[in-house]
């Protein structure tokens, strides 16, 4: 699989806690990336953070979250993941999405 030297970053911000039809959301955005043959897929997870309602989310010791601020990012090319949007749609009921142009300077190793 190649990915286009100009190609785009998606970025998206969810909580720990959020579901998708029982299951951690953030499963469900990477399964149905690999399922699309997007290029890949990376959970992060943050040790702080707040969203649109101003709750702060930590995992200092003194003040346990369950709901940690994670970030999905996914890289490949304008029109897979302008393709991947809608279904992103379909299953995100809250978070924030980006996107922005991304040069990719390596992708993968050469299998000769």
């Amino acid at each position: 699989m190649q990915i286009p030297r100009q190609a785009v970053l998606l970025r998206i911000f969810i909580g720990e806690d959020d579901r998708d039809d029982g299951h951690p959301l953030y499963e469900s955005i990477v399964l149905k990336a690999r399922e699309m043959d997007l290029a890949g897929a990376t959970v992060l997870r943050g040790a702080m953070g707040f969203g649109h309602s101003s709750l702060l989310h930590t995992a200092k010791i003194l003040r346990l979250s369950e709901d940690l601020p994670l970030i999905v990012e996914i890289v490949d090319s304008e029109d897979k993941i302008n393709g991947f949007l809608p279904v992103l749609e379909t299953i995100m009921s809250s978070g924030l999405v980006t996107l922005e142009k991304v040069q990719v300077l390596q992708y993968g190793v050469d299998q000769n």
